[in-house]
């Protein structure tokens, strides 16, 4: 499936299947069916893909947030719109759209802006794989997140968990949950490390919030360098992620943030990054 295109600039985007709010230098995506406990569709991966895709190419957004209305942040996939659809198609169609929901993971991990989700009530199947594949997670307290697929007769191996939750959480944990489907609460997701915070029930958003802003207050362009090798190197030896990271460092070592660091620091002042 291609990627549709996206306008740029994207602080003026409206958004189809979501909500999409840009404030600052921090776009907030709002999945938005509360009704449904925001569940997915083909569409709203579509969109979401895109969207993520677009954020490659846009300097004026340097954090992403992303959330849930009504309570709860995405119950996953569909059952009506998605997953009674996918029991009558043929082997084809089904790698299309399979195909299309991890290339959702890979534009998330490519954009060079670090992506916060915000997780309130409940987090499952799809949902749960957003949040896994943000940069940072801060859940209310209540919230729930369960990696669904199993209990549906599926694989635990979609759009990436088998890859990524064990980085995580851990080889034996991420393989509890992908084997029995079960939910992990806020508390015991903090323990095991897939929540960075936890919140009072309705304040992960502002807590996400607070830390879009504290990344976009600092060096955003060595941020994204970050994120880029933090991916890269998933796939290095450690000699060659220690080259890597070499020449990224003395890449960022040219940019105008390195030198404002040091002449804010010489002058017993706060640095101003300007992302450059």
């Amino acid at each position: 499936m291609a990627h549709n295109a996206i306008a740029a600039p994207l602080r003026a985007f409206t958004a189809t299947h979501f909500q999409w709010c840009v404030s600052g230098a921090v776009a907030t995506i709002t999945l938005d069916r509360p009704e449904r406990k925001n569940p997915l569709t083909f569409d709203s991966y579509a969109e979401l893909r895109d969207t993520f895709h677009a954020l490659r190419h846009d300097r004026d957004i340097k954090a992403v947030v992303v959330t849930g209305a009504g309570g709860n942040f995405s119950s996953g996939g569909d059952v009506f719109e998605i997953i009674e659809p996918l029991t009558k198609m043929g082997a084809a169609d089904l790698h299309a759209f399979t195909t299309m929901t991890g290339d959702l993971v890979k534009e998330m991990r490519a954009c060079p802006q670090p992506i916060v989700s915000a997780v309130e009530g409940i987090c499952a199947g799809a949902g749960a794989i957003i949040a896994m594949a943000s940069d940072l997670r801060v859940a209310g307290a209540g919230a729930k997140v369960a990696f669904l697929f199993n209990r549906v007769g599926l694989a635990g191996c979609d759009m990436g968990a088998c890859a990524m939750l064990p980085r995580i959480v851990g080889q034996g944990r991420a393989s509890e949950l992908l084997y029995t489907g079960r939910f992990l609460g806020a508390e015991e997701g903090e323990r095991w490390g897939f929540f960075n915070r936890l919140t009072d029930t309705g304040g992960a958003l502002a807590a996400a919030h607070e830390l879009a802003a504290a990344m976009v207050a600092g060096p955003t362009f060595a941020n994204g360098v970050t994120k880029k090798m933090l991916q890269m190197e998933w796939a290095m030896g450690i000699d060659e992620a220690i080259d890597a990271e070499a020449m990224a460092q003395a890449f960022c070592m040219t940019t105008g943030d390195f030198t404002r660091a040091f002449n804010a620091f010489a002058a017993k002042q706060k640095p101003v990054f300007e992302g450059n």
